[in-house]
């Protein structure tokens, strides 16, 4: 049988590169030849040990590549250009049925609990293929770009819960590749002004040349979001970084009616003492987001292509026989968002 190199996670701290059976499409299945795959936050949370993933799963959730091989009856052909929504769910609970397949209570997720795609295959599963998961994309995007797929999905999803609109002002903590996917979709939405709140300076620089009306050390973001809203600070606060320790500020930063939306994921058991007061008086919501509904990836992947500014976010580019520097260029926050290109 033929043979393919794939990723392994086997537990926190070891991943490795190894020799695995070439998948096969059964059914309703489709087999993707993978063109690249973005390494997210939450990969690397599952390699600290932070967040669950199945042993030796091949991780990869963020994906775009080509049909090799489609089983009887999916609906797919061969050569078709296709980015992916890697969420597996049961299409029957009011959440499916609502179009939040994303909250499905059995919903499972390639690259956490069934093979992902850092390999040079992956085997779409039946019910994925059939619930229309797999969008086709423009062939002429390159590669890296149309493996933001999701994570831009995730990142509209966001932005639509926060009812960002054109001329409503943003605040944007944390500058790291997600805060700089808020920026870029606040910008295409007519936001402004923007700030994007980010201790590190090199990380700020790039806000700026991405259209950041202002950028902040956190320490200078309260006086400086003051100015730049003439004093009544921001309609929309999204926190786009899991630490516990950012929230006060976030708080801080929302206007009275303003949004918060705790969009990073945290560490287990975070917690933040609230004063209910603030919720209250000033009617501030705190909610989160995880995910997206399923109509949002469509919306992205006819966004992805008209939206140039995104190039910049893909800093690290690794073949997959290095895929596991991937993983240690993140931990070490050496530049923005890593991608795997087979």
């Amino acid at each position: 049988a033929a043979r393919m190199h794939a990723l392994r996670f086997y537990e926190p701290g070891r991943v490795a590169v190894v020799d695995v059976p070439e998948p096969h499409a059964g059914p309703g299945e489709v087999v993707l030849k993978l063109h690249a795959t973005g390494l997210c936050n939450s990969d690397v949370r599952v390699y600290l040990g932070e967040k669950k993933a199945a042993a030796v799963v091949i991780p990869g959730h963020e994906l775009s590549g080509e049909v090799a091989e489609v089983g009887q009856g999916a609906d797919a052909r061969v050569g078709e250009v296709i980015g992916l929504c890697p969420i597996l769910c049961c299409g029957r609970c009011s959440f499916c049925r609502d179009g939040f397949r994303n909250r499905c209570p059995s919903r499972k997720t390639l690259g956490y609990d069934l093979d992902g795609g850092i390999a040079e295959y992956v085997r779409v599963p039946r019910e994925l293929v059939a619930m229309g998961h797999l969008l086709p994309m423009d062939p002429a995007t390159p590669a890296h770009l149309r493996a933001l797929l999701e994570p831009f999905a995730c990142v509209l999803n966001s932005i639509e819960s926060l009812q960002v609109s054109a001329g409503n002002a943003m605040a944007i903590v944390g500058g790291g590749p997600m805060g700089l996917l808020h920026l870029i979709a606040a910008r295409a939405w007519g936001a402004g002004p923007i700030m994007v709140v980010e201790p590190d300076a090199g990380r700020r620089a790039v806000a700026l040349e991405l259209g950041a009306d202002a950028v902040a050390a956190p320490e200078e973001a309260l006086t400086l979001g003051r100015d730049l809203t003439g004093g009544e600070l921001f309609p929309a606060v999204a926190v786009a970084v899991g630490f516990a320790e950012a929230i006060p500020l976030a708080l801080d930063l929302a206007r009275r009616l303003g949004w918060v939306n705790l969009f990073a994921g945290f560490p287990p058991s975070s917690s933040h003492v609230l004063d209910l007061n603030r919720v209250h008086y000033d009617e501030v919501r705190i909610f989160g987001t995880q995910n997206a509904p399923f109509h949002l990836y469509g919306k992205a992947a006819r966004l992805i292509p008209r939206l140039p500014a995104l190039d910049r976010v893909v800093t690290n580019r690794y073949t997959l026989a290095n895929a596991a520097e991937a993983y240690t260029a993140r931990l070490g926050k050496d530049g923005l968002k890593s991608a795997v290109l087979m």
